[in-house]
C-alpha cells in the first residue's frame, strides 16, 4: 500500500526534514507540522507548514482535518541527554504526553498508521553486541526511558484500538542530504560529526574527546553511524508496511558498521583536508564502550538496505552541507 499524504510532525527539524524530501522524492506529499523551537522555518522546503505543537490537541486537529494525511511520522521530541537529567518533566510532556496527544487525535480524526522516532538508548547497557530487538529495555536516561515509554503505550493503544505503528530505534544518525538541501543544524550542536568539523576549520576550539581508555582497538568509543537519507527512506518503507499489513513493527534501525571516534575524526580530516586539534577529557558517566545494531530484522521486514552510511560518505556529505552554511572562505573549505 503506497500512502499519499504524510503528516511530518517535527518535519522542520534535521530527521524530519529529510524525510520531507525523500517523500517528495519517492512522490508522496509530506505536511510539516512544527512549532519551529528547534526546527527551522528554511528547512521546510517539499510541501506546505503547519505551525503547531504536538502537545496542542485543537493545532493537531486543524491540520489533520485540513490535509487529511493517510499517515503521521513523529519527530518532535528532546533529545539531548544532559538536558533531560536537569529538566525530566519537559522530557516527559513532550516526548511521552506529546506523543499520547498525537495518537488521541489521530484516532479521533480516523488516522490509523504512526511511524515513531524511537532509539537504541531504550536498551541502556547492552547485555550482548550487536543488538538485537529482543534484548531487555534498560534505559539508563531519562530520554530513553521517555521513548520506551511511548512504545509501551503505544503498545497498549494499538491492542485496544488498532492503530498501527512503527517504533524505529535509531542508532546515531548523521550526515547531510547528498544535495546539500538541509542538514544538521542543532543549537547549540552536542553531536560528534559536526564538532569534528568544526574543530577542523577552527570554529569554536578543539574538540573535546571524552575518553581514550575504553577496551576498544585505539581507547574511544564505538558506535553506530547511519545516514540520515537512509534513515529517512526506512520510515517510508515503514510506513507502507504497516498500512498494508495491519502490523506493528519495532526496529533497531543502524548501519550495522561498528565506528570508534578516532575513526570518525580521521574520516572528517580525510574530508576537510585538515586535523582536527582535540582535547583530552575524562569519560562522560553513562557513556557505554559499544553500541551497534544488529540490522537482520529492519532488512527483512522492509528490504531496506542503506547506501550512504559508510563513514566516508556519512562525512562527507555533512562536510559539503557545513561548509556551505558556515560560510567558509575558499582556502577552508578546500
Amino acid at each position: 500500500m503506497s500512502l499519499k499524504r504524510i503528516l511530518i510532525v517535527g518535519g522542520a527539524g534535521y530527521i524530519g526534514s529529510h524525510a520531507a524530501k525523500a517523500l517528495r522524492l519517492a512522490g508522496r506529499e509530506p505536511i510539516v507540522f512544527d512549532d519551529l523551537s528547534c526546527g527551522h522555518e528554511h528547512a521546510v522546503r517539499w510541501g506546505p507548514l503547519v505551525k503547531g505543537d504536538v502537545r496542542n490537541a485543537d493545532q493537531l486537529r486543524a491540520a489533520i482535518r485540513e490535509h487529511r494525511p493517510d499517515a503521521v511520522m513523529q519527530f518532535a521530541a528532546r533529545i539531548e541527554v544532559g538536558e533531560g537529567e536537569q529538566n525530566p518533566a519537559h522530557f516527559y510532556d513532550n516526548n511521552v504526553a506529546g506523543t499520547l496527544n498525537l495518537v488521541r487525535t489521530m484516532m479521533d480524526e480516523g488516522v490509523k498508521n504512526l511511524v515513531f522516532s524511537s532509539t537504541c538508548a531504550i536498551y541502556g547497557d547492552p547485555e550482548r553486541l550487536p543488538l538485537t530487538e529482543d534484548l531487555p529495555k534498560r534505559p539508563v536516561s531519562t530520554y530513553g526511558r521517555t521513548k520506551l515509554m511511548t512504545e509501551q503505550m503505544l503498545e497498549d493503544i494499538s491492542r485496544a484500538h488498532g492503530i498501527n505503528f512503527a517504533a524505529l530505534r535509531y542508532f546515531n544518525a548523521a550526515g547531510a542530504d547528498p544535495e546539500g538541501e538541509t542538514g544538521e543544524e542543532h543549537d547549540p550542536e552536542t553531536h560528534l560529526i559536526p564538532n569534528a568539523l568544526k574543530a577542523a576549520v577552527g570554529l569554536g576550539g578543539p574538540m573535546k574527546l571524552f575518553g581514550t581508555d575504553y577496551p576498544t582497538p585505539d581507547g574511544t568509543c564505538i558506535r553506530d553511524f547511519v545516514h540520515v537519507t537512509d534513515l529517512a527512506e526506512a520510515h517510508i518503507l515503514a510506513a507502507d508496511k504497516i498500512a498494508a499489513t495491519n502490523t506493528n513493527l519495532q526496529l533497531n534501525l543502524g548501519s550495522g558498521n561498528a565506528c570508534t571516534v578516532l575513526e570518525v575524526l580521521k574520516a572528517a580530516e580525510r574530508a576537510t583536508g585538515r586535523a582536527v586539534p582535540v582535547t583530552l577529557a575524562p569519560r562522560r558517566p553513562g557513556d557505554a564502550v559499544a553500541l551497534y545494531a544488529d540490522t537482520t530484522k529492519v532488512r527483512a521486514e522492509l528490504g531496506w538496505t542503506p547506501r550512504l552510511s559508510d563513514i566516508d560518505t556519512i562525512v562527507s556529505t555533512a562536510w559539503a552541507f557545513h561548509r556551505q552554511k558556515w560560510r567558509l572562505p575558499a582556502q577552508a573549505a578546500e
